[in-house]
Formats: C-alpha cells, sequence, structure tokens
C-alpha cells in the first residue's frame, strides 16, 4: 500500500520537476534572445541616427539663445607675454 503511494508521489513530483525545468528553460532562452537582439538594435547605425536627430532637434533651438548670451558684444587688449632673452 505505502509502495504504491510512494510511486504515485514520486510519478507526480517527476512531472511537475520536469514542467518547471520546461518553463525555466523558455524564460531564460527568451532574456538571452531579448538581451542579443537589444544589444544589436542600440549598435545599430539606424539607432544612432535617431538619437543623432532627436538631440540635435532639442538642442538647435537652444543654441541662437545660448550662443547670443554667452558671446562678448566686444574683447580687449590681448596679453602681452614677456619676451625671453
Amino acid at each position: 500500500m505505502w509502495a504504491i503511494a510512494l510511486n504515485i508521489c514520486i510519478f507526480t513530483m517527476r512531472k511537475f520537476l520536469d514542467i518547471l525545468t520546461i518553463v525555466t528553460s523558455i524564460l531564460t532562452l527568451s532574456i538571452i534572445g531579448t538581451g542579443f537582439f537589444t544589444y544589436r538594435y542600440v549598435t545599430s547605425d539606424g539607432f544612432k541616427e535617431k538619437v543623432l536627430e532627436k538631440v540635435m532637434g532639442q538642442v538647435s533651438g537652444l543654441m541662437p539663445d545660448v550662443l547670443d548670451n554667452a558671446l562678448p558684444k566686444t574683447t580687449g587688449k590681448s596679453i602681452p607675454f614677456p619676451l625671453k632673452k
């Protein structure tokens, strides 16, 4: 009687562990695949161009204001350097 119950318990546990192994393998492969394709996308030329366009679009609107405020209207005399003899 105990042998039959033990066999049923072992069989049930074995099925559970097999299913858990399959699910874990699928999740691991999907994480690795997602990481690979993300790396490929981030290092692609198209991604670099998109990011550069967005940055330049936001910065180009600020550049005239920054340059107008930062550059002086006139400059002073140059700094004289002592002559070495």
